[in-house]
C-alpha cells in the first residue's frame, strides 16, 4: 500500500484538497486498492479559505514522514492567513524530507510557493498562479525557480507545480499515474465518469 501525506496549511482552498482525497479514494476503492490517503496538518482543526472548518486526519508531529511515499499540497489563500503555515519551517521541511528522498510531489497553484520556499526548487522549472498582474510568478522567480509562466502544469523530476484551481483534478491524475500506472488512472478516470 502506498501512503500519500495530504499537507494541509491553515486557509487551504478546499477545493483543491477535494481533488486528491477524490481521486485516491476511487483508487481506493474502484482502481487498483494500492493507495492510501492522510490529511495532516499543523493544527487539530483548520480554517479552509471559505470559511468552514476542517478536522486532519493526524497532526504533523505524529507522523513518521518515511512512511509515506508520496505529498501532495494544496492552495490557499493569503486573506485567509494561508502562508502563516505554508512558509512555516516545519512545514518547509517536510517537502525538504521528501524530495531529499526524490519522492513525488504534488502542489496545486500557490502551494507551489511552498515548494519553492523550501528550497528545493532553486534552478529547476516550475510554476504557480497567473493572472493578469498577479504577482505570485514574480514571487516564486525571485525565490529561485525558472518559472515557466505559460504553461498549466510543470513537471521537473519528482515535483509537479500547478498555475490555478483549475488543474487540481489533472495534477492528482498525474500523482496516481506517478504512483501506480497509465492504464489504472485511466480505468480510475473511466469509473468517475471522464471520457478518456
Amino acid at each position: 500500500m502506498k501512503k500519500i501525506l495530504l499537507l494541509l496549511a491553515n486557509g487551504f482552498e478546499s477545493y483543491e484538497a477535494s481533488v486528491f482525497t477524490d481521486v485516491f479514494g476511487w483508487n481506493l476503492y474502484e482502481g487498483d486498492r494500492s493507495t492510501e490517503l492522510v490529511s495532516v496538518g499543523l493544527h487539530p482543526v483548520l480554517a479552509c479559505t471559505w470559511g468552514y472548518s476542517c478536522i486532519p486526519m493526524r497532526q504533523l508531529k505524529e507522523i513518521d514522514i518515511n512512511e509515506f511515499d508520496a505529498l501532495a499540497i494544496p492552495g490557499g489563500f493569503e486573506e485567509a492567513d494561508f502562508y502563516a503555515d505554508a512558509f512555516n519551517e516545519e512545514f518547509l521541511n517536510v517537502i525538504r524530507q521528501f524530495d531529499q528522498q526524490d519522492k513525488p510531489i504534488a502542489a496545486i497553484c500557490v502551494a507551489g510557493l511552498s515548494i519553492a520556499k523550501s528550497g528545493v526548487l532553486n534552478g529547476r522549472t516550475g510554476t504557480t498562479y497567473r493572472f493578469e498582474n498577479n504577482p505570485r510568478q514574480k514571487q516564486m522567480r525571485e525565490m529561485g525557480v525558472q518559472v515557466k509562466s505559460d504553461e498549466r502544469i510543470v513537471e521537473d523530476q519528482n515535483i509537479i507545480t500547478s498555475s490555478s484551481p483549475e488543474t487540481a483534478l489533472d495534477v492528482a491524475f498525474r500523482l496516481l499515474e506517478k504512483l501506480t500506472s497509465k492504464e489504472n488512472t485511466i480505468e480510475v478516470k473511466r469509473r468517475m465518469g471522464f471520457t478518456c
